[in-house]
């Protein structure tokens, strides 16, 4: 059971050799990396070259490990128990069941992301460290104690908001998603348009590179921006001589609101075309 990457996820050998590694130490796989980098998609391309199933839990902000496990609904018991329902005498009719317990029912290993746990307050990684450890927790309303039937692959993914407890780390294998080189990055467009004209690919990638290496812009197109301007670009059938003569520091690229996300980037660019234009002027 190795994962060397799909059709669809292009893996760079240190990725594949983190996840094969977390997997023999059955150890949840944390990964970081720049947003777009394929952190979240990783885990649904572990259980698919893998052929298991994928359980997604998506942290936010008010997310507590407490409902990883499960939720206790006490109002609804006392609604039912003033109109007089029969199952309100078996407590397990209101509790439900979270996502840890969903992975650790499961009658087979199942892959577990929980994706962007730095969302949660700071106390949240912390308060996961027993059940993933022992693969266990205990119920208190219904004295049952859940234990995994299978160890679940679990990929954590992190952007880095906050930084998490040494406690946590030394539980976990991890591994940064460096942004791709030029050479992977031509693999993954390829991947995901077969038929695009290389010249066009080439031009662009130019063009995509030299706005990252902008001093100042405060956020950097990610993979999955240059793949929606590519999709744009030949929709539009914009020629890659257009692009070749597209240079950052002098115009903005055409299309450009697939690649920058903010006004302040924007008007960067805008400053430095027309400093540009003033001084070869």
């Amino acid at each position: 059971m190795r994962f060397e990457g799909t059709e669809s996820y292009i893996a760079t050998e240190d990725l594949s050799v983190s996840v094969n590694a977390a997997i023999t130490l059955q150890r949840p796989l944390l990964i970081k990396g720049e947003p777009g980098t394929g952190k979240t998609m990783l885990a649904a391309e572990i259980a698919t070259a893998l052929g298991k199933r994928l359980i997604d839990w998506t942290i936010k902000s008010t997310t507590k490990a407490q409902h990883g496990l499960y939720e206790y609904d006490a109002v609804a018991r006392l609604r039912d128990g003033q109109l007089g329902e029969e199952r309100v005498r078996d407590i397990a009719n209101y509790i439900k069941p979270g996502k840890l317990w969903e992975a650790f029912d499961a009658d087979e290993a199942p892959v577990l992301l929980i994706d962007e746990i730095d969302k949660a307050d700071i106390e949240f990684p912390n308060d996961m460290l027993q059940e993933l450890d022992r693969m266990e927790f205990y119920v208190h309303e219904t004295q049952q104690t859940v234990k995994a039937r299978q160890r679940p692959i679990v990929i954590i993914t992190s952007n880095n908001e906050k930084e998490l407890p040494d406690a946590f780390l030394r539980r976990c294998f991890f591994h940064y998603i460096k942004f791709p080189d030029p050479e992977t990055m031509a693999r993954i467009v390829e991947v995901h348009f077969p038929s695009i004209k290389p010249r066009l690919v080439s031009e662009a990638m130019n063009v995509f590179f030299e706005l990252r290496d902008v001093p100042g812009l405060k956020k950097k197109p990610s993979t999955s921006e240059l793949l929606d301007w590519l999709k744009l670009l030949m929709a539009d059938d914009v020629s890659p001589d257009v692009l070749r003569s597209q240079d950052t520091g002098t115009v903005i690229p055409p299309l450009y609101g697939a690649l920058l996300k903010s006004e302040q980037d924007v008007h960067l660019l805008e400053r430095l075309a027309f400093l540009h234009r003033r001084e070869r002027g």
